[in-house]
């Protein structure tokens, strides 16, 4: 009888609510979204750093700064558009990421987030880094290019012919560690829940 009177409407309406988390529902299509809005992003940076670079005067620069200039912020318009296919890509895969009554279905969520976060870092770092470097050290030699990196607050970035060899590296290896993180974030919970079966 004292069961019965907390079945009723009153103590369950939430029910509906909790059936979405335990499902995993409720972290899918938010991260979804989420995927959009990065991707977006992406997308909006180039034109963020021409905004940027005209308010700092790059085109009152002398001539190589000004083609320097042009030349890399193409290679960030195509770092753009490469992350944000990684992220449009990847919002339709985040939907399956964890299976019907898994015991665990926020984990594969945030692996799934890690991993693309890293495809894109990487791609960022690989692309950006090497433009970077090729076309300032071509355009401006390498002591100058270092020092247009740093007023233009890219880290790590500099001239010369190390760099576009090591920058290639950092993105790969951000990528393999990112994706090295994300499957054992899964792998994790797949033992955890077939040590429950």
């Amino acid at each position: 009888m004292e069961n019965k009177i907390f079945e009723n409407k009153f103590f369950t309406f939430i029910n509906p609510g909790l059936s979405l988390i335990d499902r995993g529902e409720l972290y899918k299509k938010p991260f979804q979204w989420l995927y959009i809005v990065i991707a977006v992003v992406n997308l909006l940076v180039p034109l963020f750093v021409l905004y940027a670079a005209i308010d700092f005067g790059i085109f009152k620069q002398e001539a190589k700064y000004i083609f320097a200039f042009l030349f890399i912020w193409l290679v960030i318009a195509i770092a753009g558009w490469v992350s944000f296919q990684i992220w449009w890509n990847r919002k339709d895969k985040i939907t399956h990421t964890s299976q019907e009554n898994s015991d665990f279905p926020a984990t594969p969520v945030i692996s799934h987030l890690i991993q693309t976060s890293g495809e894109c870092f990487g791609a960022w770092i690989a692309i950006v880094g090497f433009g970077f470097a090729f076309f300032g050290t071509i355009f401006l030699g390498e002591q100058q290019a270092s020092g247009f990196a740093y007023a233009l607050k890219l880290p790590l970035v500099e001239g010369g012919i190390l760099t576009m060899i090591l920058m290639p590296v950092y993105g790969f290896l951000t990528i393999v560690f990112a994706r090295f993180i994300a499957e054992l974030i899964r792998a994790l919970a797949c033992i955890a829940n077939n040590t429950k079966k």
